[in-house]
């Protein structure tokens, strides 16, 4: 970096749009964003960006818009994805970017939650909302030529807005939920955190990043915000596929990428892959999901550049990095926190292990705190207090509610995760959201879900259902089909939700105080062997 880059990675706060506009004055024809949609490939440098934010946002604050309002996205990648995300923030608006996937119905009560004005969508989004009521005062803008219509005019620019740190920049729904969504609120001072962070990894004039997971991702955006904020560009792919992405990595001069593990176990999998000039790339990230210490030791092996793995959660706290290529011998680990970061291990009590515990290796929940913390979830105060602990001094930690202990050198190994939540795909599923569909069944009385590996997805959901005694009426005449039920829920799931598979069992497996055990189940699921022999089908 620069001397001017380095003085500014040692501010005590800056903004987004305020790192854009400087970028597209201090090189305003260098390569900001790389629309790579197959045939139709675009380019925008800083200026052009740092043009259409300023319309945006001059759009928004015409409307009447400003602090303290929201806008929603549901869309695929595109540059006018980000034209918004940017605008917005620009206006002094937080930014909800929502799930395609997600059903219209779960779409809906998301936009109502938090309070979208606008919600900017692309043709399929667009088909979906029309499906279901939306709140009065959200006005929908299909990119496209109603978008340009939207937009002020070339040129245009807002009033200038002085951003706090403590404002609200997005809204990150964790999963698409059958009940009231939980919106993670990230504020700018958060984002800043994530910025100066990459300020030591690279990016700048002539970095590349490649995208490959969906921009309404916390993965994805901790890659893209700290890429264009200090000056370099993104290439934004479509549905990730293997060899598309290798093709766009060796045209584009790649040096810079954020996967998840199963996108690295695809592209190590493929058989094509050492055909492939990699030798741009400087720096490779993963995170969102187990990433297995073979896995990585393949990677570092295979593919030229560093490898870097996050451990953490969108909700923030503190961040654990492994720096792969400088620690082969710790790849079962997760690294050490992040400098400044403050970790507890917490015991089943809630109280924070003795520094004599941890120090033996002692496992407990992993709680942090750091500047990178989320205000709160979005009007949910008492989730929003279940994910939180304070010390003895009353200072706020984050707890992750997965288990772990240190190592005689400090580096974090995950020993479980608490939480019951699967992670397919890189994606978030709770299976609470799943079960209440389920139940939502006449023929259902009470149902399980958890994961099982996949090697498609890493893990997927699946679930074990009990059903009622009067299953076999004529009220629920396909209940004893296990495809049939199975069919049944899909249809009311996310796409990223679905269930893979269904079993029926007599009764739940349940502990003393009456919670349902998922381990056993799974353990059960799988068999000694691994197969999936112990429920029948």
């Amino acid at each position: 970096m620069t001397a001017a880059a380095d003085a500014r990675a040692d501010a005590e706060f800056l903004d987004l749009p305020t790192m854009l506009a400087d970028a597209a004055r201090a090189y305003p024809h260098s390569p900001a964003i790389i629309d790579a949609a197959p045939g139709n490939e675009r380019r925008f440098d800083f200026a052009a960006l740092d043009a259409a934010v300023d319309r945006v946002a001059a759009a928004l604050q015409r409307a009447g818009l400003g602090p303290g309002h929201a806008v929603a996205v549901v869309a695929a990648a595109s540059a006018e994805y980000l034209f918004v995300f940017f605008g917005a923030l620009r206006a002094g608006l937080a930014v909800a970017p929502l799930a395609p996937s997600s059903t219209p119905q779960q779409l809906a009560d998301m936009i109502a939650d938090c309070d979208a004005r606008v919600v900017f969508v692309d043709a399929e989004a667009a088909a979906a909302l029309g499906t279901v009521a939306l709140p009065a005062h959200a006005r929908v803008v299909r990119f496209g030529e109603p978008f340009e219509q939207w937009l002020a005019p070339a040129g245009s620019k807002p009033a200038p807005v002085r951003i706090d740190p403590a404002w609200p920049f997005n809204i990150i729904y964790s999963s698409g939920t059958t009940g009231t969504p939980k919106g993670i609120v990230q504020p700018h001072a958060m984002r800043w955190a994530h910025i100066r962070r990459g300020s030591a990894t690279g990016y700048g004039p002539g970095s590349v990043t490649l995208v490959a997971t969906p921009l309404y991702s916390n993965t994805t955006l901790v890659a893209v915000i700290p890429s264009l904020a200090w000056g370099g560009a993104v290439v934004l792919g479509r549905k990730f596929d293997a060899l598309g992405y290798l093709q766009l990595a060796e045209r584009h001069r790649a040096t810079h990428t954020m996967l998840v593990p199963v996108q690295y176990q695809r592209l190590m999998a493929h058989p094509r892959f050492d055909e492939f000039d990699l030798t741009s790339f400087v720096a490779k990230f993963c995170t969102s999901a187990p990433f297995c210490a073979e896995l990585k030791a393949e990677v570092l092996r295979r593919w030229p550049g560093g490898l870097t793995e996050y451990y953490g959660l969108t909700e923030g706290g503190a961040t654990f990095i492994l720096h792969c290529h400088e620690h082969p011998t710790k790849l079962h680990t997760v690294g050490p926190p992040n400098e400044g970061h403050e970790v507890r291990l917490l015991d089943e009590a809630g109280r924070a292990l003795a520094p004599e515990a941890v120090a033996r290796g002692e496992a407990g929940e992993i709680a942090g705190r750091s500047p990178g913390m989320m205000s709160g979830y979005h009007r949910q105060p008492a989730k929003s207090a279940e994910a939180e602990w304070f010390d003895e001094q009353g200072r706020r930690y984050i707890r992750t509610g997965d288990i772990g202990r240190f190592d005689a050198d400090g580096f974090l190994v995950l020993t479980d995760r608490r939480k019951d939540m699967v992670i397919s795909g890189g994606f978030n599923v709770y299976p609470s959201d799943l079960e209440a569909v389920l139940r939502q069944h006449p023929a259902v009385a009470e149902a399980a879900v958890f994961g099982v590996p996949s090697e498609q997805w890493g893990e997927t959901p699946v679930a074990v259902v009990v059903l009622r005694d009067a299953a076999s009426s004529s009220a629920a005449p396909d209940a004893r089909d296990a495809q049939a039920l199975r069919a049944w829920a899909n249809e009311r799931l996310g796409k990223t939700q679905r269930l893979a598979a269904l079993r029926f069992a007599d009764e739940l497996p349940r502990s003393a105080i009456g919670k349902v055990l998922r381990r056993e189940l799974r353990a059960r699921w799988l068999g000694a062997d691994g197969s999936e022999r112990y429920f029948p089908a």
